[in-house]
C-alpha cells in the first residue's frame, strides 16, 4: 500500500517538474506550479521518511 503511493508521488512530481518547466517558458503561470511541485516534494519526502516510531507510553 505504501508502495504504491510513493510511486505515485514520484511520477506526480516528474509531471509537475514538466508543467514548471512549461512555467518557465511563460505557457503556465508558475506561482500556480512552483507550490503544486513544492508540495509534491515535500509529500514524497513525508511517505518515504514517515516510520511507526515508538512514542512512549
Amino acid at each position: 500500500m505504501k508502495a504504491k503511493w510513493i510511486i505515485i508521488s514520484f511520477v506526480s512530481i516528474i509531471i509537475l517538474f514538466f508543467l514548471n518547466l512549461l512555467a518557465l517558458m511563460e505557457i503556465f503561470p508558475i506561482y500556480i506550479t512552483s507550490p503544486l511541485l513544492f508540495i509534491a516534494i515535500l509529500w514524497t519526502l513525508y511517505m518515504v521518511n514517515h516510520r511507526k516510531t515508538f512514542k512512549g507510553f
